[in-house]
Parts: structure tokens; sequence; C-alpha cells
């Protein structure tokens, strides 16, 4: 079971083509075998939340908020580290924003 604050490494659907790659996610959450995920690039002029190697990351990255969506867990390959409590609480302050 995957819980929020995981990094995975998962195969990931790109919104612009059928392509599938592997790529790191956030997970928020998973229920009934489906895992809901924001997705992450080191592309650090994206727009979100940054994620540090320090913290865990492979390279610097960010946790782009405005990419949500869901995978199968059989789509996730392995986690990778859970962050901090406080960037926790940052993605879910980042993403309550949007929400308003």
């Amino acid at each position: 079971m995957h819980s929020f604050g995981e990094v995975i490494l998962a195969q990931v659907q790109f919104v612009d083509t059928f392509e599938i790659k592997t790529r790191p996610s956030l997970v928020l959450f998973e229920e009934k075998g489906n895992v809901v995920v924001m997705g992450i690039t080191s592309n650090l002029n994206m727009e979100g939340v940054p994620l540090l190697r320090k913290e865990g990351a492979v390279r610097d990255s960010v946790v782009k908020i405005n990419y949500i969506f869901t995978i199968s867990e059989k789509m996730v390959k392995k986690v990778l580290f859970t962050i901090s409590n406080e960037k926790k609480k940052l993605v879910l302050a980042e993403l309550m924003k949007r929400l308003k």
C-alpha cells in the first residue's frame, strides 16, 4: 500500500502522447489498486515544489502541482524515498492554493 509522501518510480503516460515512460512521481494516496500521484520533473524552470538531492532525489527536481494523474499499482516499479513532514505540508499548501 502506497501512502502520501512516497516518491516512486512508475510507468506513466504523457498527456500529449500515447508514449509511456518510467518517471518519478509523488504519491498522494492509493485506493483499490489505483495510485494518485503528482509528476516530478528535473526541469527546474517548471512551477511547483522544489525537491532537492539532499532530500533524497536523484537530482534537483520539481513536484508539478498541476500534473496529477492516476496509475495502476502495477505500474509502480519501486519506492525511492519518502519526503519529510515539512515538505508534505508545503505540497498540501500549494495544492490547496489551486483548489480555492
